[in-house]
């Protein structure tokens, strides 16, 4: 799985990185990043969708081998 955050959509409520830290960090403007473009380590990939099913703008997407999706909160 890869993750991806949507500039245009991010707000910076930092949430993603605040749950997901070893995922996500802030740039200099406070605004979600990806830490790596790789694949998200196997005991990441659970921080990573609580992250995406976080977000209040939608703005995290998550990318599987078979689908894309953009999370939505439960």
């Amino acid at each position: 799985m890869r993750v991806t955050i949507d500039r245009d959509l991010c707000v910076g409520h930092g949430l993603c990185y605040m749950l997901a830290p070893d995922v996500f960090h802030d740039d200099d403007e406070g605004y979600g990043q990806v830490t790596d473009d790789g694949p998200v380590a196997a005991d990441r990939v659970e921080g990573a969708r609580r992250a995406a099913g976080s977000c209040p703008e939608r703005a995290i997407t998550l990318i599987t081998a078979t689908a894309t999706a953009t999370a939505t909160a439960d």
